[in-house]
Formats: structure tokens, sequence, C-alpha cells
């Protein structure tokens, strides 16, 4: 049995950015260490459903990936969110037992935390796949 597509495309995720120069090296967790020090991208919330078709066996996903910063205002996380987007938005990317179909930038969203110390930009992606 391949992997889940939630894994797969989370590794493929990761590995895109992280290789990817003009991102600088960004953190990008799946759970935030103790004492980490923002900038970084977290993943968060997925949602996963049955996009089956015929003998074609597939699924959907929503994916929110987080970017948090500790910069005053709003600009500095939204900028690195913006980054995420560009870099991701319709890339070509290779998963482990599945093919990518699409994925594609769905909105975003920003905030400060109610101690006003971490801003937070919530990118909402959905992406389709199928196993192979």
């Amino acid at each position: 049995m391949s992997a889940s597509p939630i894994i797969a495309l989370r590794k493929a995720i990761r590995a895109h950015l992280l290789t990817d120069a003009a991102m600088g090296g960004v953190k990008i967790f799946d759970e935030v260490p103790r004492n980490a020090e923002p900038p970084y991208v977290l993943f968060a919330e997925t949602q996963m459903r049955d996009w089956s078709a015929g003998a074609s066996r597939g699924a959907e996903q929503l994916l929110t990936l987080a970017v948090v910063t500790t910069q005053r205002g709003l600009g500095s996380a939204l900028g690195l969110a913006q980054q995420v987007v560009d870099r991701l938005d319709e890339a070509p990317l290779i998963l482990d037992g599945h093919a990518l179909i699409d994925l594609r930038f769905v909105s975003m969203g920003a905030r400060r935390d109610q101690s006003g110390r971490f801003a937070r930009v919530s990118i909402l992606f959905r992406a389709t796949t199928e196993f192979q």
C-alpha cells in the first residue's frame, strides 16, 4: 500500500521549499520545537476527501500552511507568505506513490496573536492527487 497522500504532499512541499534558494533556508515544521525562533512555516490544518473517478483512485486535499514571524506589523509575515504562494502555486511537485494533478493557492488570512508578539498568516491550498 502506498503512503498517505497527505504525507506524500507534505514531504514534497517541504523538500521544494527547503531546496529553493530564494526562500533563504526558511524553517518548516510539523510541530514547532520548544524555543524555535520565527520566522518559520508550519503545516497546519489538512482535510482530505475522496476524489476517485472510474478506475482511478484519487484524493483532494485542503492544506493550510501558517507563516509565523515576530516582526512588528504584518508586513514581514505577509511577504514571506507571498513567497510561499509564489513557490507552491501550480508547482510541479513529485510525490512518493502519488501523482500530483494540481496544486493551487486558494486564500490567505493574516492576524496577530493576543499578546501582539506573533504575526501569523494562514495560506490555504487545494491539491488533487492520484494513487500510482
